[in-house]
């Protein structure tokens, strides 16, 4: 893949063979972003678990303490009293049956997290063969199947984010903006990172954590030491 001329520049201050400590990492993060716009921050984490089988799931989900620099739209599927509440906390789109037919013949996703209340869900699961793929089906575990839907909404508008294991068992989250500056963008890795650590299934065996990366959008991958993260 050829890549750019500022691209070639700031991956020469990466060393390749280097695992770097998360606060060298971020502060290098900074330096190699290349982009004109305010770059997000990814974390990528290889796990140890095998995400074929149920009981070594990794999946929840935490309010980072500084958010994400992202303005999150939200989307709730309630009714009555739920639905007024959910518009009276900010939700940015509020309905019921309604929303399936948009969603699954006018193919509109002009939202970032879905949240619905129990009752609903039976509503909404004749929509998991589009919002699955997607990773928007609301999921007890990341707190988006709830009957609280005001503190669900502001969870989530505070910076609450999904984790999940993909098919390669990793795990790929944002962290944060590049001006969020190295203090910011640490307490939100960390947080990150205790919340997989804690969610590590008992099922699991050997190194949890087999590799951290950090990048920014277009910029290089820098190696986290998981030895200095994990247990």
């Amino acid at each position: 893949m050829k890549r750019g001329k500022k691209y070639n520049e700031v991956n020469k201050l990466v060393d390749k063979a280097m695992l770097y400590d998360a606060n060298e990492a971020i502060e290098l993060i900074q330096k190699t972003s290349v982009t004109k716009f305010d770059s997000t921050v990814e974390a990528h984490i290889r796990l140890g678990v095998d995400s074929r089988h149920a009981d070594q799931q990794v999946r929840g989900a935490v309010v980072l303490p500084h958010g994400t620099g992202k303005t999150v739209r939200v989307l709730v599927f309630a009714k009555g009293d739920k639905a007024e509440e959910a518009l009276a906390a900010g939700a940015d789109f509020v309905g019921a049956e309604d929303l399936i037919p948009k969603i699954q013949n006018e193919n509109w996703f002009g939202f970032d997290v879905a949240v619905a209340t129990p009752d609903m869900m039976g509503v909404v699961g004749r929509l998991g063969r589009v919002l699955g793929p997607k990773g928007l089906m609301p999921n007890p575990k990341a707190g988006t199947v709830t009957m609280d839907v005001t503190k669900a909404i502001n969870d989530i508008k505070a910076g609450k984010i999904e984790y999940r294991l993909d098919k390669t068992n990793i795990i790929h989250v944002p962290v944060g903006k590049v001006s969020f500056g190295s203090e910011k963008l640490e307490e939100n890795f960390q947080t990150l990172m205790s919340a997989i650590i804690k969610a590590k299934p008992t099922s699991a065996k050997g190194q949890y954590m087999k590799s951290v990366v950090l990048s920014t959008t277009m910029g290089p991958g820098i190696k986290v030491n998981p030895a200095k993260i994990s247990e």
